[in-house]
C-alpha cells in the first residue's frame, strides 16, 4: 500500500531540520499520521547525510498494528512501537526489567483500581471524619495517575505544583498531604505483589535511567504520532532518548486529548520555538466536518490551548444521520442490520465510550466482525466491520461509523459525573465524542433511545433525523 504524497504545508513539515524539537498540530483528517510516517521515512533514508535509526511511536497498539500494515519500503529503517513496548525494552536494557517483565508491570486496571481502594481505606483508619474520604475511589485513581504522568515522586514535588489549566483537579492543596499518603500506600502494596510500575509511573523510570545513561544512544530521530495522548513525563522521556544532533517531531491534535494532559512544551521537555498548523480536512466530508466543528465549538471545548479550527473540506456527501430508537432493544438491532448492510462495500465501525457498551452489541455482530483492542496484531483493509471503543479508533479512519448508545444517560457517563461533576464528566466525554465523529470518511450514523446526549450540538441542519 502506497501513501499520499505530501501536499501544502505538509511538504515544507516533511522537510524540517533534522535536528532539534518540532510540533506540528492539527486538525482530524488533516494527514497528521501520513506525514508522521513520512517524516520517519526521511530521517531514515540511508542516502542521506542526517540518517539514523528512526522510531515512530504512538500510544495506540492498534494503530501501530495499522502502520506495519502499509508495508511501505521507506519504512524498512524505521522502528514503529507503541510508547510501553518501547519502555519496557529500554528498561530490560539497562537492567531494570527483567525478561518476564509482564510480571513486572501492573497492567491490570481493575487489580489497581482494588490496591488503591485498600490504600484508601488504610490511611482512612487514621484520619475522623475527613470530606476528602468521602469521594469516590475513581477520584483517587485519575489523582495518582495525574502524578505519576507529571513525574511527581515527592510530597515537595507535589505539594508545590501549579495544575493550570487541569480540568479534573478537585483536590484542594490543603488536602494534599493525605492524598500523598495514600499514594505511598499504593506504591507499597503494589510493590509487595511484585509490581515494580504501572503503565503511568513506567515513563518516570524511562526518565530516570536515560538521566543515568551515558552509553550511545539507540535512535537519532524520533517521532510521535497521535501525541496529544502522551503525558508528560512520556514525552519527557522521549526527549532523553535521543542525542544532541538528533530530532524529535511532535504531531497531535489538542482537540482529540482524551487522556487529559495539558501541558507547555518547555514542561514536557521540548525547546518548540514554532507550531506548524494543518487546517485542511483530507479525511472527512464536507457535512461530516461542519459537525466536528461544531463539537470543537461546544462549551466544553472553550480554553483549551492550541486548538487548531479546520477548514472544511470541499468533498460533499450525506448529512450525520441521527436515529431515535424506541428502545434499547431495537437500537442494537438497527446498528447490526445496518453495519451488515454496509459493511459488504464499505469499512464499517461500531465504536462506544467503553467496553461495557461494547459487550451489549458484541454477542450479535458476524463472527467475521473484527475488534479494535490493545493486543491486535494484524490489520484487515478493505470492506468489513470493525468495533472498539473511541479510544481504540484513535488515528483510524472508515468509510462508515455508527454511534451508538448517545443518550443522555450514557453520555456524560453517569460514573464519571460522580467521580469528578458534571461539567469536567462533560469535557472528558465529549471530547470522546469528537474523536468517534471524526473516524468517519463519507457516512456517519449516531443512535440513542430515551433522550439525546447533551453532548451533541443542537442545531438540526447539521443532521438528517429519523426515528425508529
Amino acid at each position: 500500500m502506497s501513501l499520499a504524497k505530501p501536499i501544502g504545508r505538509q511538504k515544507e513539515v516533511l522537510c524540517l531540520p533534522a535536528q532539534g524539537h518540532f510540533a506540528v498540530l492539527g486538525t482530524a483528517g488533516s494527514g497528521k499520521t501520513t506525514l508522521a510516517i513520512l517524516r520517519s521515512a526521511y530521517l531514515a533514508e540511508p542516502t542521506t547525510d542526517h540518517h539514523g535509526k528512526t522510531l515512530l511511536v504512538t500510544f495506540n497498539r492498534a494503530l501501530v498494528t495499522y502502520l506495519r500494515h502499509l508495508k511501505d519500503r521507506r519504512l524498512d529503517d524505521v522502528s514503529i512501537e507503541n510508547y510501553h513496548t518501547f519502555a519496557r525494552g529500554y528498561l530490560a536494557v539497562r537492567n531494570q526489567m527483567s525478561r518476564n517483565h509482564r510480571n513486572q508491570i501492573l497492567s491490570d486496571p481493575d487489580r489497581r483500581e482494588a490496591l488503591i481502594e485498600q490504600s484508601v481505606n488504610r490511611i482512612s483508619r487514621r484520619y475522623k471524619s475527613h470530606p476528602l474520604l468521602d469521594h469516590s475511589i475513581d477520584l483517587f485513581s485519575a489523582e495518582l495517575g495525574w502524578m505519576a504522568q507529571h513525574g511527581i515522586t515527592t510530597y515537595e514535588a507535589y505539594k508545590e505544583v501549579e495544575r493550570v489549566g487541569r480540568a479534573d483537579a478537585r483536590i484542594d492543596r490543603g488536602h494534599r498531604e493525605l492524598v500523598f499518603e495514600i499514594y505511598q500506600m499504593y506504591r507499597s502494596l503494589r510493590e509487595s505483589e511484585g509490581y515494580k510500575y504501572d503503565w503511568d509511573d513506567i515513563s518516570t523510570a524511562v526518565c530516570r535511567e536515560f538521566d543515568n545513561d551515558n552509553s550511545p544512544r539507540l535512535y537519532r530521530h524520533i517521532v510521535i504520532d497521535e501525541g496529544q495522548d502522551f503525558s508528560p513525563e512520556m514525552i519527557r522521556s522521549l526527549a532523553k532518548a535521543i542525542p544532541p544532533n538528533g530530532s524529535l517531531t511532535f504531531f497531535g491534535d489538542v482537540a482529540q486529548q482524551i487522556y487529559g494532559h495539558r501541558m507547555s512544551w518547555r514542561s514536557a521537555g521540548l525547546n518548540i520555538d514554532k507550531v506548524w498548523e494543518f487546517k485542511e480536512n483530507y479525511r472527512n466530508t464536507k457535512q461530516i466536518a461542519k459537525l466536528g466543528l461544531a463539537i470543537s465549538q461546544m462549551p466544553y471545548f472553550k480554553g483549551v490551548p492550541d486548538l487548531v479550527e479546520p477548514i472544511s473540506p470541499p468533498a460533499d456527501g450525506p448529512l450525520p444521520t441521527v436515529v431515535k430508537c424506541s428502545s434499547m432493544e431495537e437500537e442494537i438491532k438497527f446498528i447490526i442490520l445496518q453495519a451488515v448492510r454496509l459493511a459488504r462495500s464499505q469499512s464499517v465501525a461500531i465504536l462506544f465510550r467503553d467496553r461495557q457498551d461494547e459487550k451489549l452489541i458484541k454477542p450479535h455482530l458476524p463472527k467475521e466482525s473484527i475488534r479494535l483492542h490493545r493486543e491486535m496484531t494484524t490489520w484487515q483493509a478493505g470492506p468489513g466491520i470493525r468495533y472498539g471503543t473511541y479510544h481504540s479508533a484513535k488515528g483510524l479512519e472508515f468509510d462508515t461509523v455508527m454511534l451508538p448508545f448517545c443518550n443522555n444517560k450514557r453520555l456524560p457517563h453517569p460514573e464519571a459525573v460522580a467521580a469528578f461533576g458534571q461539567k469536567d464528566a462533560t469535557i472528558q466525554d465529549g471530547r470522546l465524542l469528537y474523536v468517534g465523529v471524526t473516524r468517519a470518511k463519507i457516512r456517519l450514523i449516531v443512535t440513542y433511545s430515551g433522550e439525546i446526549t447533551c453532548l451533541l450540538p443542537t442545531d438540526s441542519i447539521l443532521y438528517e433525523s429519523l426515528s425508529r
